[in-house]
């Protein structure tokens, strides 16, 4: 049940008041062996957070044991969580990893951004997760992904 995180990392928005939107993304492993890997390339990621518009910041989170790890990002609105989506060394991450695990995210909106609410109403829904990657309980509950959320094979 160990789940880990790395310390905040801010971008350009940070300290902004106002809306934001939540992601969490959830990558499970199909081995091990790729977390270190995967662990490697989103420390480089975050070295260009600063530079990415819209982003308040994010945190990187692991749990080992259970092959998985991923990111609680906070944006200033839809259009900048698809610009990361799209910028190109974050493609270039998911092409990478591509078939060796199932990613699932999910996304909230708040009217502010509170660091100590949002991180444990993230942490509540990756310990709430089974090992196959969903949630028990129905959406709306804290941690349950909205019917917006999404499962694939890393894209």
């Amino acid at each position: 049940m160990n789940l880990m995180k790395s310390s905040w990392t801010p971008g350009p928005d940070h300290g902004r008041d106002g809306p934001v939107l939540v992601s969490v993304t959830d990558f499970r492993l199909n081995t091990v062996l790729d977390l270190p890997g995967v662990h490697r390339a989103a420390r480089r990621l975050a070295t260009g957070w600063p530079e990415l518009d819209g982003a308040h910041g994010m945190w990187l989170w692991v749990r080992p044991a259970a092959r998985r790890c991923g990111a609680v990002a906070v944006w200033q609105d839809e259009a900048a969580l698809h610009r990361f989506i799209a910028w190109p060394p974050h493609v270039k991450i998911m092409r990478a990893y591509r078939g060796r695990g199932v990613l699932t995210s999910t996304t909230w909106r708040s009217d502010a951004f509170d660091p100590i609410e949002t991180w444990a109403r993230a942490r509540t829904g990756l310990l709430a997760k089974n090992g196959h990657g969903s949630h028990p309980g129905k959406p709306g509950d804290p941690g349950v992904p909205s019917p917006k959320a999404r499962e694939s094979g890393a894209r």
